[in-house]
């Protein structure tokens, strides 16, 4: 586990985007279960996470259409409730960070770190505003 007091700035950039955290397997569980669509994101420590991956999903979150319920967890460090998480993304191997988009519990779409990393928070945010545009309109 890394240090939280480490960690604290990076889960409260998330969190400041009305992004609710889980901490629990339980609280994964539940959250899978919303109706309508839930994003869920791996947090991490990594560059690439701090470079694209949270301000990419800040600037996706201002787009039109986005998802009704918002949820992260944070690699390294409520394992277990990072373990479930990445359960739900199955067959898709883990990594850090990952956005995935939920749709009445099944993932409609998962970003992977090998899609995030060394690209711009504009083009992430751009990738993500197309997969809300597809799976989160409001009729």
């Amino acid at each position: 586990m890394y240090d939280s007091a480490l960690v604290q700035p990076m889960r409260d950039e998330v969190t400041r985007l009305g992004i609710a955290e889980l901490k629990t397997p339980a609280e994964v569980d539940l959250a899978a279960q919303k109706k309508g669509t839930a994003l869920l994101f791996v947090n991490s420590v990594c560059g690439c996470a701090a470079a694209g991956a949270r301000p990419g999903l800040a600037l996706a979150l201002m787009h039109k259409n986005r998802p009704e319920h918002l949820f992260t967890v944070f690699a390294g460090m409520e394992r277990e409730a990072v373990a479930r998480a990445r359960e739900l993304f199955k067959p898709y191997q883990p990594s850090s960070p990952q956005i995935a988009l939920l749709k009445d519990g099944k993932l409609v779409h998962l970003m992977q770190r090998h899609d995030i990393e060394g690209r711009d928070p504009q083009t992430i945010a751009q990738s993500l505003a197309k997969v809300f545009d597809e799976h989160c309109k409001k009729p």
